[in-house]
């Protein structure tokens, strides 16, 4: 891949912004950071215009209440379609983490995340999503 310079200017603020931004994210430079930032946004604005991405719903609960586990497996079920394939793992004694990957069109996807985030008893759960096209 070949790679274009050019010269961009950025108020003192935004500089500042974008150095902490490379720092804590431990980007190598500020062009990788640049490059990663226009990419995220290229992806988001495929997950508006309904494109095929694939990813990931990651859900955090407590494993000792069954019916979460049950309730899950049940929409995934409905949507096996969009589902690739599950994984869980014991973090605790009580905590349990659900790794779902899938794919499909972004909007179905989100719905999907929605559901299973909704879920009552999930303490953490989130939808990351990459173009798969």
């Amino acid at each position: 891949m070949s790679v274009t310079r050019f010269g961009v200017s950025l108020d003192e603020d935004l500089l500042k912004a974008l150095d902490e931004y490379v720092s804590e994210n431990l980007f190598a430079n500020r062009s990788q950071a640049i490059r990663h930032l226009i990419e995220k946004n290229l992806v988001e604005e495929k997950w508006k215009c309904d494109n095929i991405v694939a990813g990931a719903v990651v859900l955090v609960f407590n494993h000792d209440k069954t019916d979460i586990l049950k309730k899950s497996s049940d929409i995934q079920f409905d949507h096996k379609k969009y589902i690739l394939s599950t994984q869980g793992f014991y973090l605790n004694e009580e905590n349990y983490l659900q790794i779902i990957a899938v794919k499909g069109p972004s909007k179905k996807l989100t719905e999907i995340s929605d559901k299973l985030i909704s879920v009552r008893g999930i303490q953490h759960g989130k939808l990351v999503m990459s173009k798969a096209e």
